[in-house]
């Protein structure tokens, strides 16, 4: 094993499990590592590289912006940022963008948003979260505070006071739960780190209705879902409810730190100077960056592929195993897909790995597949053939 991961154990912190691979290149769906050895890319950083590595359009945008300006802070406009905003607003429900760095802080700033609406609309007491069991939104403390897995919460309490857990898609908890306290309902779509667990389309309508019914704000968070990863720019397109805000990150600059909440001009009107900020949000490389990645992601035959992608890629490995003797479920939308095994699938990643293909595993039983958008049916069909040989 070449220097780079000897030099990582030594000097980096021990919180992530990393595997023992240093990656020095990427191109397209391929990662290379220190010694010259090439690996098929189903992860695309989690989510992030929507448009796979070192993609030639975006690489030209960023050395053009960084021959013009790099960061002047948040007391001053940059073209990047403004017209960043423009575009989201222009491809969304929305009026207002606010920019941050990473999909937490996007939560944290949804949280606050959340909060101080509901303090100068209704007082002091509307102030309580609604967030679902097997959530996932972040590592920091009010992110964390929403994030419906205990084993996060580890070591770290008290979180943040007021948030009430319920099941995801059980309309009837989600009703009990409200109340005039609740100022807003947090949930993704599909919950990705949750093991790709999508919310049906009842519930959803449900939560919408609750939310006005009780005038608290509905936040979705689309960290993972977003910027064409379902086939969608974003996965509420899919149900025709639009949240009230929306937080997006990950593959929004494609592997740049970038993220933003989304709202109508009477809610983000409480953010007023002093309330909230970010030195880095929105720098003019990311911006730049980002607009491009809209450009690309946006195309509607594009976003055509990728739901034809990934209608294949379930429909190939459901045929892999058509008695459910190895794989119980196969689930998801668009290139973000959850292959849910009868047993643990520690040996399936393993193998994979070996026939250097990068997966995530978000939970013991289940693989996680978030391809770079821009992946071949060849490498599809490639993927299948090897996940086949390791189920026989």
């Amino acid at each position: 094993m070449g220097y780079i991961v000897e030099m990582g154990e030594l000097f980096l912190a021990s919180n992530y499990k990393r595997e023992r691979l240093a990656f020095v290149k990427g191109l397209g769906t391929r990662l290379f590592t220190e010694d010259g050895e090439e690996y098929l890319d189903f992860t695309a950083g989690i989510a992030v590289c929507n448009l796979g590595h070192c993609h030639p359009a975006l690489i030209k945008v960023l050395k053009d912006q960084a021959e013009k300006l790099w960061h002047t802070s948040n007391l001053y406009y940059t073209e990047p940022q403004a017209r960043l905003a423009k575009r989201l607003v222009e491809l969304t429900f929305g009026e207002r963008v606010f920019f941050a760095n990473s999909g937490a802080e996007a939560v944290e700033a949804a949280l606050k948003l959340a909060r101080r609406y509901a303090f100068e609309t209704f007082g002091e007491k509307k102030y309580k979260f609604i967030a679902l069991e097997n959530s996932f939104h972040g590592r920091t403390y009010g992110a964390l505070s929403v994030t419906g897995q205990p084993h996060y919460w580890e070591g770290f309490k008290p979180l943040l006071e007021g948030v009430i857990f319920v099941a995801p898609n059980d309309e009837a908890s989600l009703e009990r739960a409200f109340n005039e306290e609740v100022c807003a309902l947090i949930l993704e779509p599909i919950q990705g780190e949750g093991g790709v667990y999508p919310l049906k389309r009842e519930f959803l309508e449900k939560a919408k209705e609750l939310c006005e019914k009780f005038k608290a704000l509905l936040i979705f968070d689309e960290i993972q879902t977003g910027i064409g990863r379902t086939g969608r720019l974003f996965a509420y397109e899919h149900f025709g409810i639009e949240p009230d805000i929306l937080c997006t990150s990950k593959a929004l600059a494609n592997g740049l730190p970038l993220s933003a909440i989304i709202a109508k001009n009477e809610i983000m009107q409480v953010l007023k100077p002093g309330t909230h900020a970010s030195t880095f949000g929105g720098n003019p490389i990311a911006s730049a960056v980002a607009l491009k990645v809209l450009e690309l992601v946006s195309e509607k035959t594009f976003l055509e592929e990728v739901s034809l992608k990934g209608r294949i890629l379930k429909e190939k490995i459901e045929k892999l195993d058509p008695d459910k003797k190895f794989i119980k479920e196969v689930r998801g939308e668009g290139l973000l897909i959850g292959i849910e095994f009868q047993q643990e699938a520690k040996y399936v990643y393993e193998r994979l790995l070996k026939h250097k293909i990068l997966v995530t595993q978000p939970k013991p039983k289940i693989i996680r597949l978030t391809p770079p958008l821009i992946v071949s049916y060849r490498e599809i069909d490639y993927f299948c053939n090897i996940l086949s040989k390791i189920l026989e």
